[in-house]
């Protein structure tokens, strides 16, 4: 079984659709959290996920479902409450509660903080398994951090890295929609369950087309320019 990982996709709509149209054929396909926040496409990038059948995963991926939890901006966006949020991250949640219905807020109120699949041998969180608003960084992944599955993926730092143990994998698949590891580069993971093993990816997609957008929507300009250095 091979399942294709992302995370923080974070609204962006193209860097999303390179990485779909970029991932090896998968059976499946989970998200570690953050589907909006910053970039414009909020409710392009939330019906992705939330109906897999009838858009871009459909279209590029094949697959019925994307098991999602929840990120820290998924819930701002729910609930409309922001603590500590910087400006970029702010005039993200505004436009993501003015651009989605009730239904589309409803079901980011509605993921959950922890998932398991394949059987329980893959977990899935936004950042750490005590805590989801704790940022791992790839100094803090360690063989504690699993419980009784094989691989656990975590998001919210978009700084991708991998670490195999003997109990099983660690991974940060990166972040779709603004990497922040010096890499411009959308990135994703690929995970093969039979032989455990991971294969981190990065894609090439159309950052100045996100520039475009997101000052043509009056959304802080760095949060497009800061795309370029992937940071």
């Amino acid at each position: 079984m091979r399942l294709g990982l992302i995370s923080d996709v974070h609204g962006n709509r193209v860097a999303l659709e390179a990485v779909l149209a970029d991932m090896p054929a998968v059976d499946g396909l989970l998200c570690a959290g953050d589907v909006v926040g910053y970039n414009p496409w909020h409710e392009a990038c939330l019906e992705a996920i939330r109906t897999p059948g009838e858009g871009l995963v459909a279209e590029h991926v094949g697959v019925d479902s994307v098991p999602t939890v929840e990120g820290n901006h998924d819930r701002a966006v729910a609930t409309g409450h922001a603590p500590h949020f910087n400006q970029m991250a702010k005039a993200g949640v505004e436009r993501a509660r003015e651009q989605l219905d009730e239904d589309q807020i409803a079901w980011l109120e509605d993921l959950p903080t922890e998932l398991t699949a394949a059987d329980g041998r893959v977990k899935v969180v936004h950042g750490h398994p005590d805590d989801p608003d704790h940022y791992t960084r790839p100094h803090e992944f360690g063989p504690d951090l699993l419980d009784d599955e094989d691989v656990l993926v975590m998001g919210h730092t978009h700084v991708q890295h991998h670490e195999v143990y003997d109990e099983g994998i660690v991974v940060n698949p990166g972040s779709v929609g603004q990497p922040r590891d010096g890499d411009p580069k959308a990135a994703y993971a690929v995970l093969d369950l039979d032989e455990l093993t991971l294969e981190e990816r990065r894609v090439d997609y159309d950052i100045d087309a996100v520039i475009d957008a997101v000052e043509d929507a009056g959304l802080p300009r760095q949060i497009g320019y800061r795309l370029v250095k992937g940071r």
